[in-house]
């Protein structure tokens, strides 16, 4: 059985998934730690456990989503893994933190391997299919673990609510889309982890999310 850990980190309030299980190999995803501080809890917890990380991933690109990259890249050495269609988004990091006035004063690395909707991600003994799921960013992808009922969503989905998209890549219905072919196919038993925000889950939101009805 696997486990998820969620730590809301930066200025955006963006959630950091680490997954583990009983093998403590773990994966990390989204890592937004941007300050010594974040730093910290994110690798206390690691050794507080006892985990190896094994992977660094990324759902989508945005910057919120990118800052912790460097640190985890470099801590454990992994190679970060993102879907190609990110690689744009990723590389105007530094354009978009210059808008917004935010430092960006560790780089996210390159990545060195790409993720494919329809295949699968393991780990330990876990495993999660990959879906693509663009519309908030134009390549996103979520991860599904059948076996413990959860997804991991990015910005796809939340409480109450869907993804912005009037960034640029983003596209309401394309998002809508994505919402109902990967996360409405899926029992409604099914958590959903979301980049901001609570937990919620699939039933939950196809009764009551104002955007879905």
């Amino acid at each position: 059985m696997s486990v998820v850990v969620v730590f809301t980190f930066n200025d955006f309030s963006e959630n950091t998934y680490l997954i583990y299980d009983d093998t403590k190999e773990c994966i990390i995803i989204d890592p937004g730690n941007n300050n010594p501080s974040e730093d910290k809890t994110l690798t206390d917890f690691i050794e507080a456990n006892d985990l190896k990380p094994v992977r660094l991933i990324n759902t989508h690109c945005h910057l919120d989503h990118v800052f912790g990259n460097k640190y985890v890249a470099d801590k454990y050495q992994l190679g970060l893994e993102i879907h190609k269609g990110e690689v744009p988004v990723l590389e105007s990091t530094p354009q978009v933190c210059a808008m917004y006035g935010i430092a960006y004063n560790n780089p996210s690395p390159a990545p060195t391997a790409f993720l494919a909707e329809g295949t699968k991600l393991t780990f330990g003994d876990t495993e999660l299919s990959i879906h693509f799921t663009p519309g908030h960013s134009p390549a996103s992808i979520s991860f599904y673990c059948a076996q413990d009922a959860y997804i991991i969503g990015g910005d796809v989905l939340f409480k109450g609510s869907i993804g912005r998209t009037d960034l640029p890549g983003g596209n309401f219905d394309t998002l809508i889309a994505s919402i109902k072919e990967t996360f409405l196919s899926l029992p409604d038993d099914t958590v959903v982890h979301s980049g901001h925000g609570p937990q919620t889950t699939v039933g939950e939101e196809r009764a009551n999310n104002p955007f879905l009805q």
